[in-house]
């Protein structure tokens, strides 16, 4: 043991001492082998099932975060441009939030969560942060009903921001979600393309707010307006965050104060077809 300790005489003697005994190991650990297998079939399956369990719930909760977090950023983004939007507007401007639609099919109004209580007053402009949305016609303790400007019974006076032609843009009778340009004669200069804003007459909308898109123009020798169709350029259908309007050096209406409603006369606008004008909702202008 000195010796092969000190000289290293033994080492292939266990060299092949180790090398014959290898298949007795081999053959002893067969039973530990064969059991580690049948636990990573079937324990290992149980535990992979649990597992597979668990990572569907976590994705769920994901997805659902997900989901959360980009409804998170259109709304902060929407919200970032009406921020923006406000600094062309003079006066002040309280936000609201649209939480729900009117009932009857006939009538295109939205209810906003603001009321008497801030200050809201009939007539009172309704913006976002593309264009003009519409008008409060009705005011309530703690929300108000905003008549829209794609409601037939709404008038509101435009001006072609190109070359300041006047006219008054009305809710379409027949297609949703667009306007028709009421008295425009034959010989106005209008043209699909072009972009209408408010012309501030009236002193009811703000001056120069974007309303709307000419997307066609018809003149027929027999008649004697031309038919203009234009689209809206305020997400009527799918915004939920408005803009109340109080402008400066304006007064809000009172209760002895005349609504917006009882502003048209038959000596400002000639009435078509069998509407009263008394029934129109508008500013009191002339186009």
């Amino acid at each position: 043991m000195f010796a092969d300790n000190r000289f290293g005489y033994l080492d292939r003697v266990r060299y092949g001492l180790g090398y014959a005994t290898t298949p007795i190991y081999w053959v002893a650990d067969i039973p530990t082998r064969v059991s580690l297998w049948f636990d990573d079939v079937f324990v290992s399956r149980t535990d992979l099932l649990e597992e597979n369990g668990i990572l569907r719930e976590e994705l769920l909760v994901a997805q659902r975060e997900l989901q959360l977090l980009e409804s998170l950023a259109s709304e902060n983004s929407r919200l970032l441009s009406l921020n923006e939007a406000t600094g062309g507007i003079q006066g002040e401007v309280l936000p609201a939030e649209i939480i729900n639609l009117s009932p009857d099919p006939f009538s295109k109004r939205v209810l906003v969560n603001k009321g008497s209580v801030d200050n809201v007053f009939l007539g009172q402009p309704v913006l976002d942060a593309n264009g003009l949305m519409g008008q409060i016609d009705e005011v309530l303790p703690f929300t108000s009903w905003a008549l829209l400007i794609t409601d037939p019974l709404h008038l509101t006076p435009v001006e072609v921001n190109r070359n300041g032609e006047r006219a008054l843009a009305r809710g379409s009778r027949v297609t949703a979600n667009e306007l028709e340009l009421e008295f425009v004669t034959q010989t106005q200069d209008m043209q699909a393309g072009d972009r209408l804003v408010s012309s501030g007459m009236g002193q009811v909308y703000p001056k120069n707010y974007p309303v709307a898109e000419i997307i066609s123009v018809y003149t027929d020798p027999g008649l004697g307006f031309a038919t203009v169709r234009a689209r809206p350029l305020a997400q009527i259908a799918s915004t939920r965050h408005v803009m109340l309007v109080f402008q400066t050096g304006k007064d809000q209406l009172d209760d002895t104060t005349p609504r917006t409603e009882e502003l048209v006369s038959d000596e400002l606008i000639p009435s078509q077809g069998s509407e009263e004008p008394s029934q129109i909702k508008t500013e009191s202008i002339e186009p």
